[in-house]
């Protein structure tokens, strides 16, 4: 028999009941340490208690006050407040202490009650599984340090520094700076203009590459992410990319004819010799790409919380450089039930606290509305599809516009491509030029 079983889960109702009379005591303040120590109502073990806390959230989210009557009022239009135990119960819990000096314990000791439950829930049902256990081990390996990582996410460490460190960091980097002389300071994105404009991809940045469909966003990204992990001079960092969209075959066949300029039209259907040139520059591009340090994660479905923590896992293993995800509007929704705005502001959120976790620059691509095809201009930050938020959070915006009709004229081998750097936090905005090779779906420095 399994270790535990038989046993209650570690609670304290003494605590649960201390931190929602704080919460009536202090409303908005209380409720949203809570949230910065990220508990929820699934923190708390005695059912009534989940519910007021829940009530309580959805009041802060819509800041409205929190006391008796309110919650009261709301429980009782939801059918809830006789399944809680009334107002009487409600009553008990917000007169239980006098004070709110003692909230920080409360808070902790909820947390910590609650996080050891998780754990033994996902220990025993991993023990469960090794005993169901049926082949493909490291893939159920895999699942299993998932499934730790989720529970181990609910974590908080101390994240305030006194200004002595990040000054001492700064100046590390102004020295590097004058020490260069205009030089990269982040990862190169191997296009010079747009080196010229941003110093390289720096870590802890965002940078959004918005487009509408078919503009070639993947394409770009591919190649950004070739410039980091094989640079013409130097070292490369580790890449990770992240596909919702494409398959990592997929991926890997753009980029090795891409990177062997091959036109990949001739190549499906077998037009190309078998020994001749291309196939030389196929293998050569194969043997180096099979050495770069990039790796693909074509998992479909992820949230932006699995969307992390495979990103945490693998830097553990090897120190991350850069990170593309392909694209936002594909990452799943923690909440499906909430709506599409606060879905899109969360993930926007999470990709940026990804950026600062792992001290890595993250490119993300984004879909664009219809209104700049409509009104036939080039595209502006108002155009960034389903939330302000996503133009809020990043760093850098980058916009990509290819003429429309530019698919269309098959006896053209190269079209023009316009990149709009429309928003840049350290940096000037501003428009530059990109030529791309259409057969070879590969992006290169203008010329004309």
């Amino acid at each position: 028999m399994p270790a535990g079983v038989g046993r209650s889960l570690p609670h304290s109702i003494e605590a649960e009941e201390y931190l929602l009379s704080c919460c009536f005591l202090d409303g908005l303040e209380v409720v949203s340490r809570c949230l910065e120590a990220r508990l929820s109502a699934h923190s708390f073990y005695v059912p009534a208690h989940r519910t007021v806390f829940e009530k309580m959230v959805e009041l802060y989210n819509r800041q409205s006050p929190i006391d008796l009557a309110i919650i009261a009022e709301e429980l009782k239009t939801t059918r809830q407040l006789d399944e809680i135990g009334g107002y009487a119960f409600l009553t008990q819990i917000a007169g239980r202490i006098p004070t709110t000096a003692q909230t920080t314990y409360f808070i902790e000791k909820v947390r910590e009650l609650a996080l050891l439950r998780e754990l033994i829930r996902t220990a025993t049902g991993t023990v469960e599984q090794c005993y169901e256990f049926s082949g493909g081990i490291d893939q159920f390996v895999d699942t299993i340090e998932q499934q730790i990582f989720a529970v181990t996410q609910n974590r908080i460490s101390e994240s305030a520094r006194q200004m002595k460190e990040p000054t001492r960091e700064a100046m590390n980097v102004i020295t590097k700076m004058m020490m260069k002389k205009g030089e990269l300071t982040g990862v190169s994105s191997g296009f010079k203009d747009l080196d010229g404009f941003t110093f390289g991809f720096q870590r802890q940045e965002m940078i959004v590459l918005a487009a509408r469909p078919s503009m070639g966003k993947t394409s770009l990204a591919l190649n950004f992410a070739e410039s980091a992990a094989l640079p013409k001079r130097g070292d490369g960092v580790p890449v990770l990319v992240f596909s919702l969209e494409m398959g990592a075959a997929q991926l890997a066949l753009r980029m090795l004819c891409a990177r062997a300029r091959v036109n990949m039209k001739l190549l499906r259907d077998g037009l190309l010799s078998k020994n001749g040139a291309e196939q030389h520059e196929l293998v050569k591009a194969a043997d180096e790409f099979s050495k770069a340090p990039i790796y693909i994660d074509d998992s479909s479905h992820l949230t932006i919380m699995e969307l992390r923590a495979k990103a945490r896992r693998l830097s553990a293993r090897q120190k991350l450089g850069f990170i593309i995800v392909d694209y936002l509007q594909l990452i799943a929704p923690t909440d499906p039930k909430t709506p599409r705005e606060q879905q899109v502001a969360e993930i926007s959120r999470g990709l940026k606290g990804l950026a600062k976790e792992l001290d890595v620059p993250v490119l993300v691509l984004s879909q664009l509305n219809r209104a700049a095809e409509k009104e036939n201009r080039t595209p502006k930050l108002s155009d960034l599809r389903e939330s302000g938020s996503i133009e809020q959070d990043a760093d850098v915006v980058l916009m990509l516009a290819r003429p429309r009709d530019a698919d269309e004229k098959f006896q053209v081998a190269a079209d023009s491509a316009e990149l709009i750097v429309a928003k840049q936090r350290n940096g000037p905005v501003g428009e530059l030029k990109l030529t791309f090779l259409r057969d070879i779906t590969r992006f290169e420095n203008y010329t004309q």
